[in-house]
């Protein structure tokens, strides 16, 4: 008698078992795991969404990019904030310090010659965490600075986005290593098992230098040319970086040394226990935001500083993607009358981020908030709410940004460096057009949205 099913066909059925058991297994595994990373309600739906209803695509993207925090013995530790702003209270920040040198620098040419100043004068070590550093003549000069550095004798490290920087020009890492830089790249990507495997989608956007742990740079700006004077083929983007001296550089240091030990696979070292000074004089705070922190820093800040505004919330960001809660505490600061200003380039470097920002722009238009659009591209990143703080670095109000990226900005609290970053304000919006909201077309408002679907990966 013939069997009813050949034995190769139930050897395939036994294989075909398996394999969706597992997948199954699978799956559960990662939707379990995507529920317990905080995600923001849309970013947590388009998971689960995409792994019910296409597994075998979403499983694999799920497990090389789904992490969004690290392992909780792996969360950076600070001094206690108790003493420190109401608004950054329980947020665990470094706390407060004492800045006593400022310099904002807003135009191109200015920035550059501060910053390869800055390089020239280091004596026993400089620093340096960027995502972008384009091999161009901008990168080329800052090359050349910290090989002369290195001659000098000083120590030079160098930590790098593992997809953002020198992409397709490694040759220039292997030039600098040559030189004497010690060079990491952070988190590149791997299709491997490695302590930073699913990783992969949280980017090192933090742009900072240290040089003789006096002195720190940060700000909006990459090392590349349209970040600062632009060249043949890049024109100028307006950014904004600038200059400290203070206490505050030891906590831009420690955060250097965790972020050096995560490319590194080292162990992380001991936080700083200082607390809040009370000294006389400018205090700013660095606010750190990313998969390295227990809350989403800056989101949250951001927030609660917006619903308690009683005058302005001034607002500068290449793209504009904010999520439900950050849309609806503008909307909320506007209609209560508080001057809402939002100035952003009439056309970015990211079309995806231009189109997914219109839904928000005609509800903040609505609410009669004031909305400026620059002609030349704005990369600069500040936030200013009423006299309370400006915040100024590398946080877009995006959710790549905001709930993603390693992230790294200042808070300003001293009304005369406050008056810098709203002078500045004040200006581009001098230079910029009203926005007009116009109602979208029906496949102009259908293609909003499904972009929006995927925004808080923008």
């Amino acid at each position: 008698m013939q069997p009813f099913f050949h034995p190769t066909a139930l050897h395939l059925l036994s294989l075909l078992h398996a394999a969706t058991v597992t997948l199954g297994l699978l799956t559960y595994i990662a939707l379990t795991h995507s529920g317990r990373q905080r995600r923001p309600p849309a970013a947590a739906l388009a998971w689960v969404i995409a792994l019910i209803a296409f597994p075998y695509l979403a499983l694999p993207v799920y497990l090389l990019l789904g992490t969004r925090k690290l392992s909780h013995r792996h969360l950076a530790r600070n001094a206690s904030n108790s003493d420190g702003p109401t608004l950054t209270r329980g947020l665990d920040l470094p706390p407060p310090r004492p800045c006593s040198r400022f310099r904002l620098n807003s135009e191109g040419q200015q920035a550059l010659d501060e910053l390869l100043s800055l390089l020239d004068g280091a004596q026993s070590s400089i620093a340096v965490e960027i995502f972008i550093f384009r091999e161009d003549s901008t990168g080329q000069a800052i090359i050349d600075a910290l090989a002369r550095a290195v001659q000098r004798g000083a120590q030079v490290r160098l930590l790098l986005d593992g997809l953002g920087a020198f992409i397709g020009h490694r040759r220039t890492a292997r030039a600098l290593r040559a030189a004497g830089v010690e060079l990491r790249w952070f988190s590149p990507i791997r299709l491997h098992l490695h302590p930073q495997f699913g990783r992969g989608n949280l980017r090192n956007h933090r742009k900072l230098v240290i040089v003789d742990e006096q002195r720190m740079w940060s700000g909006g700006r990459n090392f590349a040319s349209e970040y600062f004077t632009g060249d043949v083929h890049n024109a100028a983007w307006q950014d904004l970086s600038f200059i400290l001296e203070g206490d505050i550089v030891q906590d831009a240091l420690a955060g250097f040394a965790r972020d050096w030990a995560i490319a590194g696979g080292e162990p992380f070292p001991a936080a700083l226990t200082t607390s809040a000074s009370h000294a006389a004089g400018p205090h700013a705070q660095l606010l750190p935001s990313g998969p390295d922190r227990r809350d989403d820093t800056a989101h949250a800040l951001y927030i609660n500083a917006i619903h308690r505004a009683d005058v302005r919330v001034w607002l500068a960001t290449p793209y504009f993607v904010p999520d439900d809660a950050l849309q609806q505490a503008l909307l909320s600061a506007a209609r209560r009358g508080v001057h809402v200003r939002l100035l952003l380039p009439a056309q970015s470097n990211h079309r995806m981020a231009d189109i997914a920002r219109e839904r928000s722009l005609r509800e903040l238009a609505e609410a009669k908030a004031n909305i400026y659009l620059l002609p030349s591209m704005l990369h600069a990143k500040l936030v200013v709410v009423d006299q309370a703080f400006a915040s100024c670095g590398s946080i877009n109000l995006d959710g790549r940004s905001l709930f993603l990226n390693y992230e790294l900005n200042t808070l300003f609290f001293d009304i005369v460096q406050i008056g810098a970053f709203t002078a500045w304000f004040e200006q581009q919006c001098q230079h910029a057009s009203d926005y007009s909201a116009r109602p979208p077309s029906w496949p102009r408002d259908v293609g909003e949205g499904i972009v929006r679907a995927v925004g808080f990966q923008l």
